[in-house]
Formats: C-alpha cells, sequence, structure tokens
C-alpha cells in the first residue's frame, strides 16, 4: 500500500493530533485579537455570553486549521516545517481530519448564532468559507499574492468580536481589520523569506519562489508603510487615545526599523537571514502588543 493510500484510510489518532489539526499557535492570536476586538467595542456583554463567543471563534479557527490541513496534505508532506503534522505523518486518515473540520465548523458557527447573534455567527461562518475555499483550495496555488487576500481571513477575529457586543461593525473594527490585513503580507513573507526552500519542494508559489527574494524583500519594506498608516489610524481618528498613539507610533517604528534592515539585506543564505529571522518573531509580539494597547486604551481611557 502506498504512502498516500495509507494516508486515505481511518488510523487511530490520539487526542494530541486532533489538537494539532486546529493549528494551536495560530489559534492564540485569533483568541487574543478577538478578545481585544470585543473588549474594545462599546457597551456591555455578559461574561458568560463574552466567553461563549471567544469560545465560539476559537473552535472557528480551529475548524479552519483542520480543513486546511486536511486539503494540504500533500504539502505539508513535503515541507521540513509541516511534515510531522498527524496527515503526512501517518498518525490519522484524511477522512477523519475532514470530518473533525467539518464537526468544529458547524458547532461553532451553530453556537455563536444561539448564543451570541446571528450577525457574528455570520462573520464566523464565512470566515472560516474564505479560509478553507478560497486561500487554501484557490488562492495558495494559485498565485504569488496568495497571502496578500488570503490574509483576509486572520483579519475577521476582531470583527467578530465587536460584533459579538454590538451586532454591528463601524469604523474602528474596520481599522482592526486593516492592519492584521495589511500586517499579514510582510509578516508572512518575512517566514517565506527564510523558508523558501520548504515552499519551492512543495512547488507553492509563494512569492520569494515566484519573484526572488529581491523583489519579496522590497515587497516586505512596502507594505509596512500602509500596515504602519493603517495601525496609527484609530488615534488620529479620534477612536483611541493617547496611550494607543504613543504606543502605535513607538512599535511601528520598530517594525519600519526592521522592515528597512530586511530590504536591505542582500544574502541568499539562509543562515545568513537574521533580519527576516528578526521581523517575524517581532511581527507575532508586534501584533500582540499593538490589540492589546488598543483594547486597554477604549476600556479604561475613552
Amino acid at each position: 500500500m502506498t504512502g498516500v493510500a495509507a494516508r486515505d484510510i481511518a488510523m487511530p489518532s490520539e487526542w494530541r493530533d486532533f489538537w494539532a489539526l486546529t493549528k494551536p499557535r495560530v489559534m492564540s492570536l485569533v483568541v487574543f485579537t478577538a478578545l481585544c476586538g470585543l473588549l474594545a467595542a462599546p457597551g456591555t456583554i455578559n461574561p458568560i455570553i463574552g466567553f461563549t463567543a471567544i469560545l465560539c471563534i476559537a473552535v472557528g479557527a480551529g475548524a479552519s486549521g483542520a480543513l486546511n490541513q486536511w486539503y494540504e496534505s500533500d504539502i505539508d508532506a513535503k515541507m521540513k516545517r509541516t511534515r510531522g503534522r498527524p496527515l503526512p505523518a501517518g498518525r490519522m486518515g484524511r477522512e477523519a481530519a475532514l470530518q473533525f473540520g467539518l464537526i468544529l465548523a458547524g458547532f461553532s458557527v451553530g453556537t455563536m448564532g444561539l448564543a451570541v447573534n446571528w450577525f457574528s455567527a455570520g462573520l464566523l461562518a464565512f470566515s472560516i468559507w474564505f479560509y478553507a475555499v478560497v486561500y487554501t483550495m484557490w488562492l495558495k496555488r494559485a498565485t504569488p499574492q496568495n497571502i496578500v487576500i488570503g490574509g483576509a481571513a486572520g483579519a475577521f477575529p476582531p470583527v467578530i468580536g465587536w460584533a459579538a457586543v454590538t451586532g454591528d461593525i463601524t469604523l474602528l473594527p474596520f481599522l482592526m481589520f486593516a492592519i492584521i490585513f495589511l500586517w499579514t503580507p510582510p509578516h508572512f513573507w518575512a517566514l517565506a523569506l527564510f523558508m523558501n526552500s520548504d515552499y519551492t519542494e512543495a512547488g507553492v508559489p509563494m512569492l520569494p519562489v515566484v519573484k526572488g527574494r529581491k523583489a519579496t524583500r522590497l515587497q516586505v519594506f512596502l507594505y509596512s508603510f500602509p500596515m504602519a498608516a493603517a495601525a496609527i489610524a484609530p488615534s488620529l481618528l479620534g477612536l483611541a487615545g493617547t496611550l494607543y498613539l504613543a504606543g502605535s507610533v513607538g512599535l511601528t517604528a520598530i517594525f519600519l526599523v526592521n522592515a528597512l534592515l530586511v530590504f536591505r539585506n542582500q544574502t541568499e543564505d539562509t543562515a545568513a537571514m537574521k533580519p527576516e529571522k528578526r521581523l517575524f518573531a517581532f511581527s507575532i509580539l508586534y501584533l500582540f502588543l499593538l490589540f492589546a494597547l488598543l483594547a486597554a486604551d477604549r476600556m479604561f481611557f475613552a
């Protein structure tokens, strides 16, 4: 029996493998930005309903991760970074992963609608569909701009968190969406620059594979500027105060310096790509701190 056929049949799986399907590290960022959107929203929400909303968003993110790994098991098997995941490692069959993802998706959307409101449930359903179908099944293998358009999927959580409280969308959640949407390309392309060989081996048309590292470094630098504008916009538009303004300016300045260092780094040696690795690591911290400042500013100083 071939390796591919073996992965298609059902196999005994531990709970750790199902947990790995949900992409816990990605989920942590999703949960945090959703919580910040919920806390930044005007008005109040019952703590139990608020907890339910965040739980549903987390489960929805897990569904997206499981469906992504179900569809991309062939790609994951070719990449060093992902070949240890449950499906390419042969610890789980594809059918089990698909069923798990669909169950999580249905549970998260249904519970959000019944316990919170159907507007936020609709946004959650759309975000799962966008990540699993538009990004995973179409964009990722079709265009080097995959992560640009696909970044919208990861930008929905704070909007859903906001909508859980208010039942609508106003300018601030739109700006929170824009921050993550514009942050995603420099964040992910920094990773792709030093993981280029993995994407080449898997045949995924990431920007460094198609256009080369020089063009990608330029795009990382250029995308950092509209991201910076979106990051500072809440204070300039009177939607956040001095605390957020000071923090966002300082954090964004550090991000821009790191992006400049990536742009100036011309090496093709992966071992020498320290600026790229620094930017990737800092970009995660940047988003956590930026959203934490925004939530705190809105909660205590609005």
